[in-house]
């Protein structure tokens, strides 16, 4: 006797622990609707960019198959139209998997398989679902394991996430921060060491490094692109290639490097590129360090704007929106704050990144979703942080002389310019005698008798009348 029909709305599918009901209109099999009853967790799932990178692969995976003469002509181009509308987002919502799932991603590489089989089906046969005449395992995972195959999709997006939204950013930052550093290059300010006053500086200075922190943070992100680029596909369950045409691997990666110019190969050791995956752990210390260079870039520029008058105040932020539901006029520095949260999450992917790491457990690592939910989500942050805080607050910013002016005026800092005439001690004891008595380190070196007062302006010229800020 046959099974039961399927309820009304569904239908059946089913894998090697037997039937399973599915959605009727869905794209997706019994494997994934196992997956998608069991792990009902956080709601958040693996990102378009994934999927896009997922499907790319089966799509040349096909092609590459067909031309070493292993899959029917017919059903590859099935299956590379099918992979080529998952790639293009056009069913991003038949991917419904949750990322805490089992730790090979085998239930994701499943789900494409499945829906990419289900839709050649559709096209060659008008019946979407099944497994003939294109089998998900047998003709759209041919030459593949999800253990190689996740992986190199992990990768594969990071590449592209870090070329199309990362590289982008911290681009324009770049751009943004030298100009404005050029803009303030005649704007003397005072300095700060340890959170006190410290000898006279340039806006122009400050934002340049600030620019040159940005500039470093892309030599970082270049480093990581070098690593990410080695691919572990080709080396199917264990590292070892079993049921994969030797050229396999290398024309799939050789197509993907062409299609989308990015320098891909193919890895040296497969043992190592699929138990271990310490270039994931090595981009995420990378990403971490751009992170913190955001961070203090951010943070120095609020402080830098704080106030506006009982703050340093020696920059003017965009006045952006209202900063408290009590406090009238009150204008926050909004855009730092977020790219210091943005900062604080992708230190704490970083730290998932790498315990992930620590999941490579024999010849497989298992903890490859949640690794490469936290690795895309800090390249996309970092990337829109950076551009954020670029068009929304430096391309904003101008300097506020009057209060620079004052600030050099009134520093203690300024006896350092006259040591060279009074010695240390000497002039330590002038700037010793200026805080007690609340004046200023030229007046007090003037009534000193110390030193002439053409001495003193000439001296103390180079922090009272810099070029270019001539209102000090």
């Amino acid at each position: 006797m046959g099974s039961p029909e399927a309820r009304p709305g569904l239908r059946k599918e089913n894998d090697s622990l037997g039937e399973v009901e599915v959605p009727e209109a869905a794209y997706f099999g019994a494997q994934t609707q196992r997956a998608r009853d069991i792990f009902r967790l956080s709601g958040l799932g693996l990102p378009p960019v994934f999927i896009r990178a997922l499907a790319l692969i089966k799509l040349r995976a096909a092609k590459v198959n067909q031309d070493l003469g292993l899959l029917d002509p017919e059903i590859a181009q099935a299956v590379i139209a099918a992979a080529q509308e998952v790639a293009q987002g056009k069913l991003a919502d038949q991917f419904p998997l949750d990322v805490f799932q089992t730790g090979s991603g085998t239930s994701t590489n499943m789900n494409a398989n499945e829906v990419i089989a289900s839709r050649a089906n559709e096209i060659l046969t008008g019946r979407r679902g099944g497994k003939s005449p294109v089998h998900p395992n047998d003709h759209v995972n041919q030459g593949q394991s999800s253990n190689d195959v996740i992986p190199t999709a992990i990768r594969l997006a990071a590449l592209l996430q870090i070329r199309d939204i990362l590289r982008p950013g911290l681009e324009r930052l770049l751009q943004s921060l030298e100009t404005k550093a050029q803009e303030l290059s005649g704007v003397a300010k005072i300095g700060r060491t340890h959170l006190q006053d410290a000898v006279v500086i340039t806006l122009g200075q400050e934002f340049g490094g600030f620019a040159r922190q940005v500039e470093l943070a892309l030599v970082r992100v270049g480093q990581a692109q070098e690593e990410l680029c080695a691919l572990p596909l080709g080396g199917t369950a264990v590292g070892t290639g079993l049921n994969t045409h030797p050229r396999f691997a290398g024309r799939v990666i050789s197509a993907l490097a062409g299609e989308l110019g990015i320098p891909l190969r193919e890895a040296k050791n497969h043992f190592e590129a699929q138990s271990a995956q310490d270039g994931l752990v090595s981009a995420g210390g990378g990403l971490r360090t751009v992170a913190l260079s955001l961070a203090k870039i951010a943070n120095d520029i609020r402080f830098l704007g704080s106030g506006p008058r009982a703050g340093l105040g020696e920059i003017n932020l965009p006045r952006l929106q209202p900063g408290s539901s009590i406090m009238p006029g009150k204008v926050n520095p909004v855009v730092s704050e977020a790219v210091i949260q943005i900062a604080a999450q992708v230190m704490g992917n970083d730290l998932t990144l790498a315990l992930g790491g620590q999941g490579g457990y024999f010849q497989l690592n298992t903890m490859l979703p949640v690794m490469a939910f936290n690795l895309l989500q800090s390249i996309e942050l970092l990337g829109s942080g950076a551009r954020l805080l670029a068009e929304k607050c430096v391309d904003g910013i101008t300097p506020n002389r009057e209060r620079c002016a004052q600030l050099i005026q009134g520093s203690l800092a300024l006896s350092t310019y006259l040591v060279p005439a009074l010695g240390y001690d000497r002039a330590a004891a002038l700037a010793e005698k200026a805080y007690e008595s609340g004046k200023t380190i030229r007046e007090t070196a003037l009534e000193s008798g110390l030193l002439s007062p053409e001495e003193v302006d000439r001296l103390l010229a180079p922090a009272l009348n810099p070029d270019g800020n001539k209102s000090a």
